[in-house]
């Protein structure tokens, strides 16, 4: 029997569910998810919100930024989780240069998302300076989520991976920036890596739903990656990330036990063997010893035809 979602409702999220959410109080749930089994695992577990983020990258394709993930990756890695959820709104990130080229070309990798993807909305970074490009986008009946704070794609501007908008200047202009992307029409916004008082302000002024990582509890939600909270990526752990499990050194585990059992010939044990049946077996061995026709087998025929199997 398959497990059912921990939420009370199994009706399909939309963007008006994150914003009733809001209305009524009620924290909104969002991780990441990068193929078809942690799909199925997210959405089972009841979370709202998926995000098939370019984190996968560094979590998945093990670069060092998300700045090399292209289009058709992540497009690869959508197919897969839109084939495994059923219930959460999936979110499509939209990576590097796939929108900041022109307002033409964001539409058209944005549309590939849900025609390709099966996502049912995107996420861009960036304040300001990317209004054309999100109005565009929505103007193409496309929803869209917006990033401010620090934003991975503009790594090498911000000067590393550290917290944003730390002086009264920068908390401003992050607050103008947000209300700016609202009146521009994005859903939700994911704030990461901001103090704690600058996210508050922001989820105060805004109608529609915050998202915290690394922003503290005054969002109106929060969003982890799938490999920080399950401990499955082992260079390191952002302080603002709390590991629900430690997977990483689970999985090590089983893996040396398994060379250790080939190694000392305990795998396959007698309960993992597969025999024949024992006339079939002494004419298998007499076969072996005098030949096909003094065995009277007449040829192995086709094995296909007399058993079904299956390999790696």
């Amino acid at each position: 029997m398959s497990a059912q979602p921990l939420s009370s409702s199994n009706d399909k999220v939309t963007v008006r569910t994150l914003l009733r959410k809001k209305r009524r109080g009620e924290p909104i749930t969002m991780l990441t998810a990068y193929d078809y089994p942690s799909a199925v695992a997210v959405d089972r577990a009841g979370v709202d919100v998926i995000l098939v983020g370019d984190s996968l990258g560094m979590v998945v394709l093990g670069y060092d930024t998300t700045l090399p993930v292209t289009m058709d990756e992540m497009l690869h890695h959508a197919k897969a989780v839109a084939r495994g959820a059923r219930r959460a709104l999936l979110v499509g990130d939209m990576p590097f240069l796939s929108y900041q080229v022109s307002d033409t070309e964001a539409v058209r990798n944005a549309g590939r998302f849900l025609q390709e993807g099966g996502m049912d909305a995107v996420k861009l970074e960036g304040g300001r300076e990317r209004l054309s490009t999100i109005r565009a986008v929505l103007r193409a009946g496309i929803p869209v989520m917006g990033h401010l704070g620090l934003t991975p794609q503009s790594v090498h501007q911000l000067g590393g991976f550290r917290a944003q908008a730390t002086t009264a200047q920068a908390a401003a202009r992050l607050v103008e920036d947000a209300l700016r992307l609202q009146d521009a029409g994005v859903f939700a916004l994911v704030l990461e890596a901001v103090p704690d008082e600058v996210a508050q302000a922001v989820t105060e002024r805004l109608e529609i739903p915050t998202i915290g990582i690394g922003a503290g509890p005054h969002c109106d939600g929060q969003v982890l990656v799938y490999h920080d909270l399950l401990g499955l990526y082992d260079r390191f752990v952002p302080r603002f990330v709390k590991q629900y499990a430690r997977l990483h050194q689970v999985i090590h585990d089983a893996l040396r036990a398994y060379v250790a059992d080939v190694t000392a010939r305990r795998f396959p044990g007698p309960e993992h063997r597969r025999g024949m049946k024992p006339e079939q077996l002494a004419a298998f061995r007499a076969w072996l010893q005098q030949g096909a026709e003094a065995a009277g087998l007449g040829g192995t025929g086709s094995a296909a035809a007399e058993e079904a199997g299956h390999g790696p």
